[in-house]
């Protein structure tokens, strides 16, 4: 199971956080975000496939940062169309594409197919007043529901108290291709609790790390 811990914006935890080799480590463009990211990133293994994560921003912001940070995946967290989804991708930028949904207590499936030829993956989210980070989880018994053989991400609200509950949902034969961790790991604003992680990525890789 791969792990993506969004949200990064100190350059000394994110050197700490990267010494556990998430898969992803994602950064946030979204200026209205309290971890909205500037600066430089510093060196990290070249394994971790860093993510910017835009909200509605022109894509030429989107290939701009692509091409400086070097990104290997971006996650579109807005209400981005189809259409900007089939743009972004003729640009050959050589990255995995996240397309998020949120979710609550129901969601139109339906409106995932005319995405499905653009995005390597879905990501789904708890429907809130911000856009990711609100820290806690939706009904994942809806994604009983879920129509399609396209590998997601789950996300929103996962922390050390869901463990259990993500163990339960990986058994089942959705094609869950990550976990997507944030603020339920966070200190000092929005600082990433190393030890935290730790425990985290032990129990869910079910190794020591």
């Amino acid at each position: 199971m791969k792990i993506k811990v969004c949200g990064m914006k100190y350059g000394e935890n994110i050197q700490e956080v990267s010494a556990l080799k998430p898969d992803y480590l994602g950064f946030i463009f979204y200026p209205k975000s309290p971890r909205n990211f500037e600066g430089e990133i510093p060196e990290i293994d070249e394994n971790i496939k860093k993510t910017g994560v835009f909200v509605n921003a022109p894509i030429d912001f989107v290939v701009e940062k692509i091409n400086q940070y070097g990104f290997k995946a971006i996650q579109l967290h807005g209400s981005e169309s189809v259409a900007y989804c089939q743009e972004l991708n003729s640009y050959d930028l050589d990255i995995e594409l996240f397309k998020v949904f949120s979710i609550k207590d129901e969601f139109d499936f339906s409106v995932l197919a005319p995405y499905e030829p653009f995005v390597d993956f879905f990501l789904f989210d708890t429907k809130g007043k911000d856009k990711g980070g609100n820290g806690y989880t939706f009904d994942w018994s809806v994604l009983k529901n879920y129509p399609s053989k396209k590998p997601f991400i789950l996300s929103g609200g996962i922390g050390v108290a869901e463990i259990e509950k993500v163990k339960e949902i990986l058994k089942t034969e959705l094609p869950i291709y990550a976990l997507d961790i944030n603020s339920k790991f966070e200190v000092d604003g929005v600082k990433k609790d190393v030890n935290l992680l730790h425990q985290f990525f032990k129990e869910i890789k079910g190794e020591c790390v």
